[in-house]
Formats: structure tokens, C-alpha cells, sequence
């Protein structure tokens, strides 16, 4: 087609040696008759045929063809050159070649000539006056075209659809604009006037032009008045209602029209993509192939975001492979569509396949390509893309820019980061907002929070992103108090804002204040999302603040976020953590579609609770509803097994998991079989599987044996334990206290008097015991041999009395003058002071129970006939009628 354009171009010019050359080079298919004749009317044009006489009209045709093939070229040079020899020949006095030619100066941007020959031209008619109509709309001239359009002798309906949609060819997002509606109205009203306002033509401009305006309302009266309205009003339509958001509208009004065209069909389709609706997209797309409706570029891109946004490549691939058989030449508009769909999938190197055989690209593919990149890619590729961009002479944006400033993080990266600033200052994007953001980001993510605060005050403009950007780098330095001074003075926020700053608080271990300001969120009333639940109802389960938490569960689901998967997930952790595993069990049953963190997290919080029977009947449900484990997975059930005591399972699962699903086994791992075959007094196997570990043992495993000697007071190995840890520097006060207990369980104290000496010695202090337990929505924390709590008589007395008791009736011996004022112990006497009997206690501690405390708590829980839950440190006691779950091992 371009070819036969220029041979058509050539044709009246002298350019005979280029047009020779360029019709012997077309291949034989497009060397058709109207070609053949194009070359034959320039070779009669150029003298070279002798006997070749040209009539009027077939010189006027010969123009006519020249000046179109110049249109679709866009060549001024050239455009200037045909109406030089169109005055040569005397031919510019016809109306047909004078309309033609003020049509082609106008498509190629010569407005002004165009003008110019309009205002000389003794002879016009309705076809001229819309031709210089067109062209000034087409410029952006609106108001010399008002004024031409006032002037014009006779209008016709081209005329008035010209100046329809010309206004808001020219405008801004009409929708916003109450003056091009009120233009709009004025339209309407004149075409009605002037007794047009039933042509078709006119009917589809009016309808249209109230769409682009908004004004869906009024473009339905004139819709809902035509008789028979053509597929162009139908499509306008279903595009409005899916620009209001009016997705039933557009399906109902799309179900009623009477047939569809590749318009239609791509319209419902993009609009399904753009509402998030993406499967209903692609059963959309399978609907059109079922009907017979030919897909076209449009329709590809559509479903290919849609399989891009839900991140399904087969469909995706399936596309591709159909695309490639109807076309094997991709245009820009499918191959970006598949750069995308592919990047945001993580097939890079698919991405890059088919980004490498594109034979033209634009900017969008570009940033497609280099944001999976960013995303899924490493660093090093993203830098290699914007040197190749560079080398291309890409037009670089602000967008690819900030893309790439956002991967630049690390303290080794930091230079490279300083020359892309560089880049971006030279090149005068620095001014850019989103180039701005993602440089202070950047050297927030490189570790020079002073260059990104620099880069933050000399912004020409900041926006509630450029805030959030620098509470998020002082909270990731650890600098609450800066976090908290940028938030204070922003101008405004938004709800992102605040869940970084609740953040700030969380990650840093401000739990008081953090709970504090969702609280202050709620009463400025921000609306939360779901990051922010998360965020809150994750610090409630770190806390084991059950009520409360629950409390901010039922706001999610006031709002409709219940249901998300991630706010469901914190809830299993939250109720797991706080011993409610019932509760944790009825959140994960809601969940529509599980994913894995879903079966991690109730998995977890089995294990952690002691079920490890429930943790491995879980497993198999997950593998029977396809979901693949990964190694919390395995985490989880090894820990499930160990406190439950089977060691048979969970030696199977410690060996399947490399083996059926290829995860290897990793400290945690390792920790989890010491722990059970030190639970199960296997001793010598913990010790032999920590020879076999491919790694060296870290603090964690040496600690898990310490422990478990302590059980089995086996000093010998224990000491050995202790050395491994203090040669790992880990010189944690409850590795001490460890040892220290199995010499005192052993009968040797003056070996225990010796590691308290060490202690003192390194410096190394005993950890101050905590509990905590929620009573009247409120956090009561009790210390060791607390006096600070307003009812702390009462609670003594009645700790005293029931120690009485179960000395009396149980044969209790006190440890030490001192164990009856442990913090666990405090705490329960207020829970069976304060709750009432039907409620089962829950107390937190942040310590390991010590013997004697267990001791008591399995006797209070006889006596008392109360259900007692207490998580220390390490694991969940679950204490009902004088027994524990963790069955004397913890």
C-alpha cells in the first residue's frame, strides 16, 4: 500500500530515475492494474510517451490521486511542489482540486497556506468551507472555526458534526468542563433550530459529543428518540456508561443492540478489562470469536492487559500463539500488549522475545520491558535497558526514569543513583513529580537519609507521595521521632500516609502509639484499607491483644474488607497467637479462595498451639486442593510434630520435603528435629543430625539442644551446647539461666553459683520477666513481685489462698520463698479475680515458663475448674484439669 502511494505520489513529479527504480522493486502481487496505470499516466506526464494525449479529466484524476497519496505521506516539501505544477498547468482554478488541496496542505500541517488559498479562491462551495472547517479544528483553531462556521452561506450536516466534535477534539477531559457542556447544548439546540437535528449523522455527534461531556443523561434522551439508531450511537453509548462507571448499563444496553461490530465488541471487552472485571473480559473475547466477529488490534490489547492484571500466562501464551497465526507481524499496539503481559507475569525473558522482534516500538513498549524488569529482573538488567535506550536515541520520560531511579537501592549502588539524578538534572526532568519521589526514594533505598532529605527540600513541588516517601525512609533508618515530625507537617494525607506511619510505630516496637494513632485515623475519619488492618491487627497478634483485635476484625468486615485474603490471613494470626485456635479455624473456613499464606498461617498456628495432628491433616488438604508448600510449609509442620511429640511423621515430612517438592532444609528446619528429638530424650540422634547439617549450626539449634538437656539433665552435653553458643557470641542471658537450671536440676549447685558468676562477669543481665492479660478492654502487665497495680492486694490475697489450697490438698512444695510473686502467677490471680468463672484465662508471657510456675498453673487450673491459656516464649500452654498440652516439655 505505501508503495502504490508513492508510485501514485511520483507519478506527477519529476523524479524519474526514483520512480523508475521504485515500481521495478514491488514484488509481482502489488504490481496490479491501477499501479501499472499509475506508472503509465507518469511516464505520458514526463514526455516519455509521445502519442499519450491527457484529457481534462483524466489530468484532474491524475491530481487528484497525486494529492491523495501526498495526505497520507504528510510531506510539506512535496504538498508544495504538486500545487506549483497544478497552477503550471492551469488546472487550481477547479473547485475539486482547490477542495483537495486545501485538505491535503491541512493534513500536513500547513494550515496557514491552506487559509491563504481559501481566502484568494473566487469559487467555493459547502465542500470547501468544511474542508477549511476541518482543517482549523484539526489545528486546534476553535475560535477562527466558531467564527468561519458563523460566516458560512449554507451548512450541511458535515458541517455541524465537524464543529461537534471538533470542540472536544480541542479540549481538556470534557467531562470536567462545565463550558464545553453549555457548548454542547448550544450545538444541540442550534442543529434542532435549524431543522437537522434528525440526520443521522448529526444524531451520532450529538450523542457523542454529550458523552465525552458526561452528560450521559442527556445523551440517552437523544438515543432513546431515535427510531433506529446506527451502531455508532449504540457504541457511544456502551463507552459512556463504562466511562461513568456504569458497567450494568453498558452490558444491558450492549445484550439489546440489534447486531455488534468489532467496535462494540471491543468496547464491552475494554470496558470489563478497566473496571477490573478481567475474566469477564476474557469470556468476552471468546464470545466474539463464537459469534464470528474477527478480532483486530484493539481487541488483543484489551484481553491482553486483562490477562496481564490477573496474571494468567497460559491464557496469555494461548493468545500470543493465536495472534502469530493470523498475523506473524506483530504491530506496536498487540507486541506491547504482550511485552506487558509477559513482564507482569514474570516471563522476562518471554518479554524480551517478543520485545526483540518488534519492528517498531514506542515508548510504551519501552516502559512495559523495563517495568517487569524492575519488578522480576535484577538491577543490572534494568541499568543495561536504559543504556540500550540511550544508544536507540529513545525519548527517555519522567515515568521511565522514576522506573528506573525505583530499582537503584543499597549502599553499592549509591553512585549509580547519583548519575541518574545527574541524568535527570541535565535533561531538566528533575522537575518532574515522579522523577522528584523516586529520587529521594532512592537514596532512601541506598541508605543516605540526609541526600534524600536534601533531594526532598529543594522539590519545586512536593506531593502527599513526596511526604509518605520520607516518613517511609526515616522509618526504615529507625528514626521514628524524624518519621513522626515529616508527618505532622504534611499538608495533607492520605490513607497511605497513615498506614506509614502506623508502620513507623509497628516495625519499631511503638505498639501504645501506633494503636493510638489508628485510633486518631478512625476519628478523622480516614477510611482504612486493607494494608491498614493488616498493619494493626498484625501488631495486635505480635501483642496477643486479642479483644482489641478483634474489635478492629469487626471494622473490617463493617467496611467489606473482611473478606480479603490478606486481612483473613492476619486474623488466623492474630486468634492463633492469642490461643484461639477455634476462632483462627471459623476465619480460614470463610476464606473463598485460599492462598498459601492462608494454610501457612493456620497450619502455624496449630503447631504453635500444640495439634501437630491437625497441622499434618491440614497438609493434606492443602496438597488435595493443588496448592503448592513451600518451606514455612514445612516449618510449621515439623514444629507441629515436635510438640506433639511424633517423631515418626516428621522424620517422613523432613525427608519428602527435598525430595517431592525439591525444598531444602534450613536452619529452621534443623531446629525443629532437635527440638523433637529432644523432646523425645533422643539426645544422641539431635546431636548426630547436627554433625550432618550442611551449614554450621547457628545460635538457635545449639539453644533448642540446651534446652532439651535441661529436661534430661544431661550436663555434659549441655555444657558443650553452651560453648557452641558462647564461641557464636550468642551471649543471651536465657542460654545462661538454661545451663544454670540443668546444674540445679543435676544436684550441682556450686556449678550454678559459677554461671551466675560468669554472668556478672560478661555483664550479661537476666531479661525482665513480663505478663500481661486483657481484662474490661484493658492491658493489665504484671512484673516479678509486682506492687504497682491499684488491686495488687487483692490479687496477692487471693494467689496466697489458692497456693494454700493446692499445698493443702495437693501436697504443693514452694520452690523458693519467693515463686508466688512470678509475673504469670500474678496475672492469673487477677484473671480469677476479674473474669467471670465461665471464661478461660489467657495470660502472655515474653519469657520461658519456669518448672515451678508450670507446676502451679497446672494445679490452679484443677482447683479452680477454669481453662487456663498461657503463652510464654516459646510455645501455648493450654491448662485444664491439672494437665498441659505441652505434656511437661516446653
Amino acid at each position: 500500500m505505501f508503495c502504490c502511494t508513492k508510485v501514485a505520489l511520483y507519478t506527477c513529479l519529476p523524479k524519474t530515475r526514483f520512480f523508475l527504480r521504485l515500481f521495478h522493486g514491488l514484488p509481482p502481487q502489488v504490481c496490479r492494474f491501477s499501479t501499472q496505470q499509475q506508472f503509465l499516466y507518469g511516464r505520458f506526464n514526463l514526455g516519455h510517451d509521445p502519442f499519450a494525449q491527457l484529457s481534462y479529466m483524466e489530468l484532474s484524476q491524475k491530481f487528484f490521486e497525486a494529492m491523495k497519496a501526498c495526505t497520507f505521506l504528510g510531506s510539506t516539501s512535496i504538498a508544495s511542489k504538486l500545487h506549483g505544477q497544478l497552477i503550471s498547468t492551469g488546472l487550481c482554478s477547479s473547485v475539486f482540486l482547490q477542495n483537495h488541496l486545501l485538505h491535503m496542505y491541512s493534513k500536513c500541517g500547513l494550515i496557514s497556506e491552506a487559509l491563504r488559498i481559501f481566502f484568494d479562491s473566487e469559487h467555493r462551495n459547502v465542500i470547501t468551507w468544511n474542508t477549511i472547517l476541518n482543517g482549523l479544528l484539526d489545528s486546534g483553531r476553535v475560535r477562527e472555526a466558531e467564527k468561519m462556521f458563523g460566516e458560512m452561506p449554507l451548512r450541511d450536516a458535515v458541517s455541524w458534526t465537524a464543529m461537534m466534535s471538533g470542540y472536544f477534539r480541542n479540549g481538556q477531559a470534557a467531562c470536567s468542563s462545565v463550558g464545553y457542556l453549555r457548548i454542547a447544548l448550544q450545538l444541540h439546540g442550534l442543529s434542532v433550530k435549524y431543522g437537522i437535528g434528525n440526520n443521522e449523522a448529526i444524531q451520532n455527534s450529538v450523542i457523542d459529543m454529550y458523552v465525552k461531556c458526561g452528560a450521559i443523561y442527556a445523551a440517552e434522551q437523544v438515543f432513546l428518540r431515535i427510531e433506529k439508531p446506527s451502531l455508532f450511537s449504540w457504541n457511544s453509548m456502551i463507552y459512556g456508561y463504562s466511562k461513568l462507571h456504569e458497567m450494568g448499563q453498558a452490558l444491558d444496553t450492549f445484550m439489546k443492540m440489534p447486531e455488534h461490530d468489532s467496535v462494540s465488541w471491543n468496547t464491552i471487552i475494554s470496558a470489563f478489562s478497566q473496571h477490573g472485571l478481567h475474566t469477564r473480559s476474557l469470556s468476552t473475547f471468546v464470545e466474539m470469536w463464537i459469534h464470528d466477529c474477527q478480532p483486530n488490534s484493539m481487541t488483543y490489547a484489551s484481553v491482553l492487559s486483562a490477562c496481564a492484571n490477573i496474571y494468567d500466562f497460559q491464557w496469555g501464551k494461548h493468545l500470543h500463539a493465536r495472534i502469530m497465526r493470523i498475523e506473524p507481524i506483530l504491530d506496536v499496539l498487540v507486541g506491547n500488549g504482550l511485552v506487558d503481559m509477559y513482564a507482569k507475569c514474570g516471563l522476562i525473558e518471554a518479554s524480551k522475545r517478543v520485545f526483540n522482534s518488534l519492528t517498531e516500538r514506542n515508548v510504551v513498549t519501552w516502559t512495559s520491558l523495563i517495568s517487569g524488569i524492575a519488578q522480576f529482573g535484577s538491577q543490572e538488567e534494568v541499568y543495561d535497558i536504559f543504556y540500550r535506550m540511550r544508544e536507540d536515541c529513545v525519548i527517555m520520560d519522567d515515568f521511565i526514569l522514576a522506573t528506573i531511579l525505583g530499582v537503584c537501592e543499597g549502599e553499592e549502588n549509591i553512585s549509580i543513583g547519583e548519575q541518574l539524578h545527574g541524568f535527570a538534572v541535565k535533561t531538566g526532568m528533575d522537575s518532574s513529580l515522579p522523577v522528584g519521589n523516586a529520587t529521594l526514594t532512592m537514596y532512601a533505598k541506598c541508605g543516605d537519609v540526609e541526600k534524600a532529605n536534601l533531594a526532598f527540600e529543594t522539590m519545586a513541588a512536593r506531593d502527599v507521595i513526596s511526604w509518605t516517601a520520607m516518613i517511609t525512609s526515616f522509618t526504615r533508618n529507625g528514626n521514628v521521632e524524624r518519621a513522626q515530625y515529616y508527618f505532622d507537617r504534611m499538608p495533607e494525607r492520605n490513607v497511605v500516609s497513615w498506614n506509614s506511619m502506623l508502620s513507623a510505630y509497628f516495625q519499631n516496637g511503638f505498639w501504645e502509639e501506633g494503636l493510638k494513632l489508628y485510633i486518631c485515623m478512625l476519628r478523622q475519619e480516614v477510611r482504612p484499607d486493607w494494608v491498614t488492618f493488616v498493619t494493626t491487627i498484625s501488631s495486635c497478634s505480635e501483642l496477643a491483644i486479642s479483644k482489641l483485635g478483634t474489635q478492629i476484625v469487626s471494622q473490617a468486615v463493617r467496611v467489606g474488607l473482611g473478606s480479603d485474603v490478606s486481612v483473613a490471613n492476619s486474623a488466623i494470626t492474630l486468634y492463633s497467637r492469642c490461643g484461639k485456635i477455634e476462632d483462627a479455624h471459623k476465619v480460614f473456613d470463610s476464606i473463598q479462595e485460599k492462598n498459601l499464606i492462608s494454610w501457612n498461617s493456620i497450619m502455624g498456628g496449630y503447631a504453635q498451639n500444640g495439634q501437630g495432628r491437625k497441622v499434618i491433616e491440614l497438609f493434606q488438604n492443602m496438597l488435595m486442593v493443588g496448592c503448592k508448600p513451600d518451606h514455612i510449609t514445612y516449618v510449621a509442620i515439623l514444629s507441629g510434630c515436635s510438640h506433639s511429640g511424633l517423631v515418626k511423621e516428621a522424620k517422613h515430612y523432613f525427608n519428602s520435603m527435598s525430595k517431592d517438592f525439591g525444598i531444602c532444609a534450613t536452619p529452621e528446619h534443623f531446629a525443629c528435629m532437635v527440638d523433637l528429638f529432644g523432646r523425645a530424650g533422643l539426645l544422641k540422634s539431635a546431636m548426630d543430625l547436627i554433625g550432618q547439617m550442611p551449614f554450621k549450626p547457628n545460635v538457635t539449634i545449639w539453644g533448642t539442644l540446651l534446652s532439651a538437656c535441661r529436661i534430661h539433665h544431661d550436663t555434659e552435653m549441655a555444657e558443650m551446647a553452651m560453648k557452641n553458643l558462647l564461641e557464636l557470641n550468642a551471649e543471651h542471658s536465657e542460654s545462661y539461666i538454661l545451663l544454670a537450671n540443668v546444674y540445679s536440676s543435676s544436684g550441682k549447685l556450686e556449678c550454678v553459683s559459677d554461671v551466675r558468676q560468669l554472668m556478672r562477669q560478661k555483664g550479661v543481665q537476666k531479661d525482665p520477666g513480663c505478663s500481661w492479660i486483657e481484662v474490661s478492654n484493658r492491658v493489665h502487665v504484671f512484673t516479678v513481685n509486682d506492687t504497682n497495680h491499684p488491686q495488687i492486694k487483692d490479687i496477692c490475697k487471693a494467689l496466697e489462698d489458692i497456693v494454700k489450697k493446692i499445698k493443702d490438698d495437693y501436697g504443693y512444695v514452694d520452690a523458693s520463698s519467693s515463686i508466688g510473686y512470678h509475673s504469670e502467677k500474678l496475672a492469673i490471680a487477677f484473671g480469677l479475680i476479674s473474669l467471670p468463672d465461665w471464661m478461660p484465662i489467657h495470660v502472655m508471657k515474653n519469657l520461658r515458663v519456669c518448672n515451678d510456675c508450670h507446676q502451679v498453673m497446672k494445679l490452679i487450673s484443677l482447683v479452680s475448674m477454669r481453662k487456663l491459656v498461657v503463652r510464654d516464649g516459646h510455645r501455648f500452654h493450654h491448662l485444664e484439669n491439672g494437665s498441659c498440652s505441652c505434656g511437661d516439655y516446653w
